[in-house]
């Protein structure tokens, strides 16, 4: 890894575990349209694409463009009033948060999921130790492009070669493929290890003290080098 001095995160399956809130939202709107509920595995499954995928995926096959665009508008209104009901922290994120801070790192959340529901979540969990969140917008193209990561540098006034992104599952490691970025699966969220390293992982995290570990690691690595 670079000299990293920018951590750009994931939101769900990374630094919050939200799926309960998300099954419960699309299986309210499902309900609601008395079409058939989904269980937590299957929505586990579908996530990481943007909430319109998320909803298109667990509505009853063969509905028209026009019906899952309605779907997915009431389950934005939804779930951003719903969003932290059952959602935690997984273990150790404030530490690691509080680590990158005390050491001068800047950090950012991009996230798939509806950019209100995210400023929502930021504000409520993070707002002393993250500085900007992007969450999807209809004027940016949502991950795995890499529009998202970039505004998000741009607004923390840092370079792409010197970011490392953390994210749980292989839209995330593509996600750094696209922005050339260093990345740090991890093992605690979506996704499997298993599943990571076919994604194409290749430094993977199974608690929150791995990535001050690496990150340590990287930092120190790079000064002896500087010195050499």
């Amino acid at each position: 890894m670079k000299n990293i001095d920018t951590v750009i995160f994931d939101l769900d399956g990374t630094l919050l575990d939200t799926i309960e809130d998300l099954t419960d939202s699309v299986n309210y709107i499902l309900a609601k349209h008395i079409y058939p509920t989904r269980n937590i595995d299957e929505i586990r499954s579908f996530v990481g694409n943007g909430m319109r995928r998320l909803i298109e995926l667990s509505a009853p096959s063969g509905l028209d463009e026009e019906k899952i665009e309605s779907l997915f508008e009431e389950l934005k209104e939804y779930y951003t009033a719903h969003s932290n009901i059952k959602t935690k922290l997984y273990t150790g994120i404030l530490e690691l948060l509080s680590y990158l801070k005390s050491n001068g790192y800047k950090t950012a959340i991009v996230s798939n999921k509806n950019h209100a529901a995210v400023c929502e979540l930021r504000q409520i969990y993070f707002n002393d130790y993250i500085e900007t969140a992007i969450g999807q917008k209809e004027v940016i193209r949502r991950k795995p492009y890499a529009d998202c990561v970039f505004s998000a540098l741009e607004s923390l006034g840092c370079e792409c070669e010197n970011a490392v992104y953390i994210g749980d599952s292989e839209v995330d490691i593509k996600t750094a493929q696209n922005a050339g970025m260093d990345c740090i699966a991890v093992s605690w969220g979506f996704r499997d290890k298993k599943q990571l390293i076919e994604a194409g992982a290749q430094i993977i995290a199974d608690d929150a003290t791995e990535i001050i570990s690496i990150l340590e690691k990287s930092r120190s690595s790079n000064l002896m080098s500087e010195t050499i």
